[in-house]
């Protein structure tokens, strides 16, 4: 690479301009001026202080990350912040309060769904979402009848639904059956 090209490239990384957008988080409006190649995780984290969606293998891979964006979840760190301009945007922090917990929240609680509580936020937003699709009738690699309107949200049903969240402490079958009792009308 000659002198000139890696000048060339320093120009253009300086000119790479900010993009100002409004995002709708957890029911208000924020805006913003960013890189336009900030991930949503980025933006919730580092320029709206929402730290409640965690950066971990920051591949989509873990599920760290997952939020729910317009009733659907999404792996924060795979999208950029710009293109959900137009969206509902929801993190852990606008599920509930510690005074009136989403039944998911209590339920995770109840079954002690948790241990470190790093892939929590994660995993709860991913179970929101799940059930959402369930309920839609959308089935999974695991779903014994793909043409039936309804799916039964067996353990296996539940473990392949939730397999793009990781949970490295092993707590899978307390946040299984925290997803149940939500699934079965409990409110954790």
């Amino acid at each position: 690479m000659s002198l000139s090209t890696v000048g060339d490239t320093k120009n253009a990384e300086n000119a790479t301009e900010n993009a100002k957008v409004a995002l709708t988080v957890n029911g208000r409006v924020r805006q913003l001026e960013l890189d336009p190649r900030t991930s949503l995780l980025d933006a919730l984290r580092e320029h709206l202080h929402l730290t409640g969606t965690k950066k971990g293998c920051d591949h989509g891979q873990c599920g760290a990350c997952t939020v729910l964006i317009n009733g659907r979840r999404i792996n924060s760190c795979l999208t950029l912040a710009v293109m959900h301009a137009d969206d509902e945007i929801v993190t852990i922090e606008g599920l509930g309060s510690p005074d009136a917990l989403h039944p998911m929240q209590a339920a995770f609680v109840l079954r002690d769904g948790f241990q470190c509580g790093y892939c929590t936020p994660g995993q709860i937003c991913s179970a929101i979402g799940m059930l959402a699709e369930a309920k839609a009738g959308w089935p999974s690699h695991a779903t014994a009848d793909v043409a039936a309107q309804t799916t039964a949200l067996t353990d296996a049903e539940i473990r392949e639904r939730m397999s793009g969240n990781i949970c490295r402490c092993a707590a899978y079958p307390n946040i299984i059956a925290a997803i149940r009792d939500v699934a079965e009308g409990g409110r954790g």
